[in-house]
């Protein structure tokens, strides 16, 4: 195993006056000595991150769905219907709220975090590449600085006066913000979308493009030209009526803008429109009818949308409906609700291909406002996700991001633990990184993957055909139904036109129920249970092989209720090897004491051994024992030394891509 150290990191050093502290070394809170922490709870009052509810399953259906047979031709061209190619990033990438950016991706340039960076290795070995959105809601209001943060942070939130239901802070940032992603690219394929502001376009701020462009170079995708202008009216960010050609003339004024920008290179580099359809004065098809499209698609790297199946804004700002997540929890256990809910975008994804642009699903997620209780991060909405996943493939999306959102929302796809707990407790990983993780396998790297609902008979079996190469190369198998009895376990038999071989492979998503959020396991692996993640899948790879009838041409393949099942065609296939990543990462620059990477608490007690002379240029290492007016900050260097046991190679902080 291929172990990347963070080996050395060295954050902005100051000097400032000291007072007398005794500071006490790897202790850990009486609160939480002990190892174990208690299924679907977590050690201190919860936050939404790490939500410890549970739901009642739906009562299973009546009569019993027991089988799904399926017939299928091997060869691409004898199937009517099938997808695009899908050619990039393994399809579903992130999208990281610009303000909760130093919660799950990095500190700064010379402070990556290690779970973020064995995460994305994981993706990148089935995948190739990730797509990542910096943006969302904050952008919007998000602002370029010179200064540096205290506590060497790339961001900082302000406030930023709105009155929209998310409560949009403003976030100041910092060049490090570009010099993080690029070195967050150098070590695993990530390739970026930032979001520019659209707050104030009588002058746009295009300091995230200049900088983006420069620095990211390559692997900058595409700049978001606004984000919800659908919402910009009911929010309060424009005077209504603020319709989509008061947007297109927005769109027009940035590019006039761009167009005398000599810093911005590259003048055809964004997304747009990005509405959520929430709006019935803003459907896709409206937009469109203004001529949106012909007039912009030479500017455009991607049409962009973006929607999520329901809302929990009552419960997090008191405003629509209430959404009881027990009651509702049965429509994301179903597969009539994703195709009711992609369907919508047809005509829209038929006009993209016709214009040569991909489409994206550029925000999306399992419930807007903070998603659900109970539901977000359960086995069942990751099976609904991954669901969605490969039904906006089959409509021709090119892609779509996850959003992740901080530690006061439900569905994050991982995220780091409280700050106050973070030196005894690792990561939690949400269940629906596993639907990533799952559908970049089933695609895979060869970018010819096209892929096919079969149109099972029962809304409880979903099922999918995957090609490659112009040949038949797996089945996604689908059985939302929890029935612990096993009335309701699916024999799924499938013929193939030309014949079935001798056998099969199968990956199995497995939990003991749709509602659990503990023990998801994939081929027999987990990321961990809440605040027990690292980044890496743990656990022994287990692969099934099923012999096939080949004289009958049938192979049973058993779905127990609930699972989700990957059957590959071709035993010999490069997918089937892929477990925990190669290349792992690890750091010995923090003092968590229960963690994979760790500090010698003797070296880190006499680490400020230095004379006495010395020390009255030093700050305490006791947090707060120094007063505001005594300090006096002399930043020095900040660098991080990234060690490869591959290549013996090295990467020194801000001087990535220079």
């Amino acid at each position: 195993m291929l172990i990347f150290a963070l080996s050395s990191v060295l954050l902005s050093i100051a000097t400032r006056a000291v007072e007398a502290q005794v500071t006490v070394y790897g202790q850990t809170p009486l609160a939480h000595q002990s190892t174990a922490v208690a299924e679907g709870e977590a050690p201190l009052p919860t936050l939404a991150a790490y939500d410890g509810l549970v739901l009642t399953p739906p009562t299973p259906p009546t009569p019993a769905v027991t089988a799904l047979a399926l017939n299928v031709a091997r060869d691409a061209a004898a199937v009517t219907g099938l997808s695009i190619p899908h050619t990039r990033a393994g399809f579903f990438g992130f999208s990281v709220e610009m303000s909760v950016i130093t919660q799950t991706i990095g500190k700064n340039s010379s402070h990556l975090f290690p779970t973020f960076l064995n995460l994305m290795a994981n993706l990148q070995e089935r995948s190739g590449s990730i797509l990542i959105r910096l943006g969302g809601n904050t952008q919007e209001y998000a602002k370029f600085t010179t200064q540096v943060f205290e506590d060497g942070r790339i961001t900082q939130k302000e406030d930023s006066g709105t009155t929209q239901t998310t409560e949009t802070p403003a976030v100041l940032y910092t060049i490090d913000l570009f010099y993080m992603a690029a070195n967050i690219s150098g070590l695993v394929n990530v390739d970026w979308f930032l979001g520019l502001p659209f707050n104030d376009t009588s002058t746009f701020h295009l300091d995230i493009a200049e900088l983006g462009q420069s620095i990211l170079g390559e692997h900058l995708v595409a700049l978001q030209a606004g984000n919800e202008p659908d919402l910009y009216g009911p929010h309060n960010k424009r005077t209504q009526p603020y319709l989509p050609v008061d947007y297109s003339a927005e769109l027009d004024r940035l590019f006039e803008v761009v167009d005398t920008n000599d810093k911005m290179t590259i003048k055809n580099q964004f997304v747009a429109p990005s509405i959520s359809a929430s709006q019935p004065e803003w459907t896709p098809e409206l937009v469109w009818q203004t001529g949106f499209i012909d007039h912009f698609k030479d500017r455009l790297f991607a049409l962009t949308v973006e929607r999520y199946p329901d809302n929990n804004c009552f419960a997090t700002f008191g405003v629509g409906r209430y959404y009881d997540p027990q009651e509702n929890f049965h429509t994301f256990l179903t597969h009539q609700t994703v195709v009711d809910f992609v369907g919508y975008y047809g005509e829209s994804t038929r006009l993209a291909q016709e214009a040569g642009l991909p489409f994206i699903m550029f925000e999306t997620n399992t419930g807007s406002c903070g998603g659900f209780p109970g539901i977000s991060q359960s086995y069942g909405a990751s099976l609904w996700i991954l669901d969605y996943g490969f039904q906006m493939a089959n409509y021709n999306f090119s892609n779509a991001l996850l959003h992740i959102g901080g530690q006061n929302v439900y569905y994050n796809p991982w995220i780091s633990p409280p700050t106050n707990q973070s030196n005894f407790n690792e990561w939690t990983v949400g269940s629906v990184f596993y639907s990533a993780i799952i559908i970049a396998e089933a695609f895979g790297k060869s970018g010819t993957s096209r892929v096919i609902d079969l149109q099972s008979p029962s809304a409880f079996t979903p099922a999918y055909a995957i090609y490659e190469q112009g040949t038949l190369s797996k089945f996604a198998l689908f059985n939302y139904i929890d029935d612990p009895s096993g009335a309701n376990n699916v024999n799924a038999s499938i013929t193939v036109t030309g014949g079935v071989p001798a056998s099969v492979r199968v990956k199995y998503y497995r939990a003991e129920s749709v509602s659990s959020k503990t023990n998801l396991t994939w081929a027999g692996q987990t990321f961990g249970n809440n605040f027990e993640a690292d980044g890496r899948l743990k656990g022994e790879l287990n692969i099934e092989t099923i012999t096939c009838d080949t004289t009958a041409n049938v192979c049973n393949i058993p779905l127990r209720a609930p699972s989700f099942a990957l059957v590959f065609m071709d035993s010999g296939s490069e997918s089937l090897s892929v477990g925990q990543a190669t290349a792992t990462f690890a750091t010995t620059a923090h003092t968590r004491v229960r963690n994979t990477a760790t500090i010698d608490p003797s070296v880190l007690a006499t680490s400020n051994g230095h004379s006495g002379l010395e020390r009255q240029h030093l700050g305490s290492t006791s947090h707060g024992s120094v007063s505001a007016a005594s300090r006096r900050y002399e930043i020095v260097s900040v660098f991080v030394v990234l060690v490869s046991a591959a290549v013996g190679g090295f990467l020194i902080g801000n001087g990535v891509s220079r």
